[in-house]
C-alpha cells in the first residue's frame, strides 16, 4: 500500500516528451553535435500563414506589419521576417498606400525571395526565428504565446492566420498522443474486462485480475514520473503490452487458487499457490524482462525507454498479482463456483462449459504432437526459415510526418507550406579548423558548396560563410586575411552568427528539394562521401547534422539494432534459463520463440508494414511475451514428472491445465492490443495489428511446438517413457 500511494504522487510527474531528444541520445558525439548545432545556430523557425483573397492589398500587409511587430517583442524571438520587409525596405521603410506601389515593389524584387515569401497572390508567410539554444519545452510555450497574439490580433474580414511550422507540428503531435494515451489504455481495459468475462468467467470473481492490472499500470505511470522517464508516441505502445502480460500473471496464480481451493482449505490453496506457482511466474516474468532488458542497448532513446517501461511493468505487475491475489482470496472467503473438480481422466458431464471442452481439447493435441514432434517441428521450421528471409526484405521508415494522421491540421499546414516554398529542410555541415576564416579554408568551403550543387540533382542551393562573404564583397572571395577581417567587419552581428561561432567553426546549409526519407537517407551518404573525396585542407573537419541526417541515423540504427536486440535478449533469456535450471534442456523454451520471430518477419512482409522505431521492438517484444507462455508450460510438465506421471501424460496435464490459462490470459492480451489497431496515429496502429498477430502466434508456439519440443528433449535426455498401452487420455 506505501508503494502504491508513491506511485500515486509520481502520476502527476508523467511528462510528453517530443522532438529530437526521443530519436537520438544526445551523450553520443552525433546527438551532441546535432545539440550543439542548434544551440549555436538556432532550430527550426516557426511559419504564420496568412490567405486572402488578395494578400498584397494594403489593409492585409498593414495588418501582417503589425502582428509582426508584436511578434518581435515576444521573448526568444531572434528575427521575424515576411514580404512586409521586403515592401518596406524597398519603399524607404514605410508601407505603400496602393496597391499598385506594392505590386510595382514585389516585381522588382528577386524572384527567388519573392516565391518563398509571396507564393501566390492568396498566400504569404512569415518566418519567426527563435534564438539559439532555445528548448523544446520553451518553444511550445512561444508556440502558445503567439497562438494567444494571433487570436487577439484582429485580422481583416477574410484573412485567416495559421501558426505552423516542425517545431507547431511537434507540439500539435504531443498533445495529441498525450490525450490519445489515456482514451487507448481505457479501450484497452474495457476491452480487457470483456474477454475476462468471456474467457476467464468458470472460476469466481472473474474480474480480479482487472483489478490487479489496474494497480500494476498505476504503479508502473508512478515508476515513471519518479524516474523522470517521458511518455512518447513509442512508450506509449508499452500499456497494452503491460495489460496483456500482467493480466497473465494475475490469471496464472487465480487459475492456480481456484484448481488448489477445490482441494483444500483456504491457507493450503494459498501455500499451494504460493510456492508452486510464485516462482514458476517468476521465472517467467524474469525472463520477459530480460527480453525487454535488450532493448536498453538500443540507439534510439524512445526504444530504450520503451524497453524500460515495460521492465518495470511486468515487475510491478507481477508483485501486484501475487500480493492481491492470496489476499483477496483470504479476506473474500474464497470458494470455488465448483467444489469437486473433474480429472483429467473423467469423463466429460453433460452441459460442460466451453471452456472444459477446451481444456480437453488442448490435452488431446498436446498429446498427440508430443508422441509425433519431428513433422510438426519441420514444418513449423521451415516456416520460420522463410520468414527470416522475408525479414530482411521488409522496409524501414523513420519519417515522423509519416507516423501522424493524415488529417492533423498542423501536418496538413506543414505540407501545405511545402507545396509553395518547396522543402523547408537543410542539411547542415559544421566545419571546423584552426582558422575557419583563412583564405585557403574559405576557398575550400565555396568550392564544396559548388560541387555539391552540380553534381547532387536534390541539392537547390547552398549558405554558408563564403557565400555570406562574397554577397558583402560583390560576389567576389577574399584572398588574403586582411581583406576578409575587412568584410566580415561590414557585415551585421546577427547576421554573421548565423553561421559562424568564433574563428574555428562554421556552417554550410544546404537547402533541398522535397523527397521521400529513404531518399534523402541516401543523400546524406552521398554527402558524406563527397566530404571525403573533396579533401578538405589539413586541420579542417566538416561533418554532417541536422534533422535529416538524424532521421537517416535513426533509419540504419533501426535496421541495425532490430537484429541485435533480438539476439542479444535471446542470449539474455538462454543464459538466465541455463543458470536457473543448470541442464541442457533448459534451452527448450527458447526454440518455440525463434519460430516465432521467424514467423513475425514473414507477416510484416505480407501485411506490407515498415519496421518503425515501434515495430523495431517486435523482436525482443514477442522473446519477452512469448517465454512466459513456454517456460510456465515446461515448469508444469517438470512438477507432473516429480509427482510421478509418465512423461506424455505429464505434457498433457501441463498444456491442460496451463494452456488453457494462457488462451484466457493470451486472448485477453490480443483484446488489449486490438486497442491499439484504433489509434490514429498510424506508427501505434500498425504495431497494434502486428502484435495482436505475435500473441497469437506466440499461443501457437506454446501450446503446439512447445509439446514437441518437451517431447524430443525429454527422449534425447532418456527420462521419457512410453507405455506399449499408452492411449490419449480422455
Amino acid at each position: 500500500m506505501a508503494v502504491f500511494i508513491l506511485a500515486l504522487l509520481g502520476l502527476s510527474m508523467v511528462t510528453m516528451q517530443t522532438g529530437d531528444d526521443t530519436y537520438i541520445d544526445k551523450n553520443t558525439p552525433r546527438g551532441a553535435l546535432l545539440a550543439h548545432y542548434k544551440e549555436t545556430y538556432g532550430s527550426d523557425a516557426i511559419m504564420i500563414i496568412y490567405e486572402a483573397d488578395s494578400v498584397r492589398n494594403p489593409e492585409v500587409l498593414g495588418y501582417i506589419d503589425r502582428l509582426q511587430e508584436d511578434l518581435r517583442n515576444e521573448r526568444y524571438v531572434d528575427t521575424v521576417s515576411g514580404v512586409v520587409d521586403l515592401v518596406k525596405q524597398a519603399n524607404g521603410g514605410t508601407l505603400p498606400s496602393s496597391t499598385a506601389e506594392i505590386n510595382a515593389i514585389i516585381e522588382m524584387a528577386p524572384s527567388e525571395t519573392v516565391e518563398k515569401m509571396l507564393p501566390s497572390d492568396m498566400m504569404t508567410i512569415s518566418v519567426i526565428a527563435l534564438e539559439p539554444g532555445v528548448s523544446t519545452q520553451v518553444q511550445g510555450q512561444v508556440i502558445e504565446n503567439i497562438k494567444t497574439i494571433v487570436s487577439i490580433s484582429d485580422p481583416p474580414p477574410g484573412v485567416s492566420v495559421t501558426v505552423s511550422g516542425t517545431p507547431a507540428f511537434s507540439k500539435e503531435m504531443g498533445e495529441a498522443i498525450g490525450s490519445e494515451t489515456g482514451m487507448l489504455i481505457l479501450v484497452a481495459m474495457i476491452l480487457m474486462v470483456l474477454a475476462v468475462m468471456l474467457l476467464f468467467s468458470h472460476v469466481r470473481y472473474p474480474l480480479l485480475p482487472v483489478g490487479v492490472v489496474a494497480v500494476g499500470l498505476i504503479m508502473t505511470f508512478g515508476f515513471m514520473g519518479l524516474f523522470g522517464i517521458p511518455l512518447s508516441m513509442v512508450v506509449v505502445g508499452a500499456f497494452p503490452v503491460l495489460i496483456g502480460i500482467g493480466i497473465d500473471y494475475a490469471i496464472q496464480l487465480h487459475a492456480r487458487f481456484d484448481e488448489e481451493i477445490q482441494r483444500g482449505t483456504i491457507p493450503e490453496a494459498v501455500w499451494a499457490t504460493v510456492t508452486n506457482m510464485g516462482p514458476s511466474v517468476l521465472i517467467a516474468m524474469s525472463a520477459t524482462a530480460l527480453g525487454f532488458i535488450a532493448m536498453f542497448f538500443a540507439p534510439v532513446p524512445m526504444v530504450a525507454d520503451f524497453g524500460t517501461v515495460c521492465t518495470i511493468g511486468v515487475v510491478s505487475c507481477y508483485i501486484a498479482a501475487l500480493i492481491i491475489v492470496p489476499v483477496f482470496a483470504i479476506i473474500t472467503r474464497y470458494r470455488p463456483k465448483n467444489e469437486k473438480a473433474p480429472t483429467a481422466t473423467s469423463a466429460p458431464a453433460s452441459g460442460e462449459s466451453f471452456m472444459k471442452r477446451y481444456d480437453r481439447l488442448l490435452g488431446r493435441i498436446a498429446y498427440t504432437v508430443a508422441k509425433h514432434p519431428i513433422p510438426v517441428i519441420m514444418l513449423f521450421a521451415v516456416v520460420a526459415a522463410g520468414g527470416f528471409y522475408l525479414d530482411e526484405k521488409v522496409p524501414v521508415s523513420a519519417d515522423e510526418k509519416t507516423f501522424v494522421p493524415d488529417d492533423m491540421p498542423a501536418l496538413r499546414s506543414l505540407e501545405k507550406i511545402t507545396r509553395v516554398m518547396g522543402s523547408t529542410s537543410t542539411i547542415p555541415i559544421v566545419v571546423t579548423a584552426d582558422d575557419v576564416l583563412s583564405p585557403e579554408t574559405l576557398a575550400w568551403i565555396d568550392q564544396f558548396g559548388v560541387y555539391e550543387q552540380e553534381h547532387n540533382d536534390k541539392i537547390t542551393g547552398v549558405t554558408s560563410i563564403a557565400t555570406l562573404i562574397r554577397q558583402y564583397n560583390n560576389g567576389v572571395l577574399p584572398s588574403t586575411e586582411r581583406e576578409v577581417d575587412d568584410v566580415i567587419a561590414r557585415i551585421p552581428e546577427n547576421t554573421l552568427a548565423r553561421y559562424l561561432n568564433g574563428n574555428m567553426e562554421t556552417v554550410l546549409e544546404f537547402s533541398t528539394v522535397q523527397m521521400e526519407m529513404s531518399v534523402a537517407r541516401d543523400l546524406v551518404g552521398r554527402i558524406q562521401d563527397d566530404v571525403a573525396w573533396n579533401n578538405p585542407p589539413a586541420g579542417v573537419t566538416a561533418k554532417i547534422t541536422g534533422s535529416m541526417e538524424m532521421f537517416a541515423a535513426v533509419m540504419d540504427d533501426i535496421e541495425e539494432s532490430k537484429t541485435y536486440m533480438t539476439v542479444l535478449g535471446f542470449a539474455f533469456i538462454l543464459g538466465f534459463l541455463i543458470l536457473v535450471y543448470r541442464k541442457f534442456s533448459a534451452i527448450s523454451p527458447v526454440i518455440p520463440i525463434v519460430f516465432i520471430v521467424g514467423w513475425n518477419g514473414a507477416i510484416m512482409y505480407l501485411l506490407g508494414l515498415d519496421y518503425t522505431p515501434l515495430t523495431a521492438v517486435l523482436g525482443s517484444m514477442t522473446i519477452g511475451v512469448a517465454s512466459e507462455y513456454t517456460i510456465l508450460i515446461m515448469e508444469r510438465c517438470e512438477e507432473e514428472l516429480a509427482r510421478g506421471a509418465e512423461f506424455l501424460d505429464a505434457v498433457q496435464i501441463a498444456v491442460q491445465k496451463i494452456g488453457t490459462a494462457i488462451t484466457a490470459s493470451g486472448m485477453t492480451t490480443v483484446f488489449g492490443f486490438s486497442a491499439l489497431t484504433i489509434s490514429t496515429f498510424n506508427i501505434i496502429s500498425n504495431f497494434g495489428i502486428v502484435t495482436v498477430i505475435t500473441v497469437g502466434f506466440s499461443l501457437m508456439g506454446a501450446i503446439v511446438v512447445m509439446p514437441a519440443i518437451l517431447s524430443l528433449m525429454y527422449r534425447f535426455s532418456g527420462r521419457s517413457h512410453i507405455p506399449v498401452n499408452a492411449g490419449i487420455a480422455e
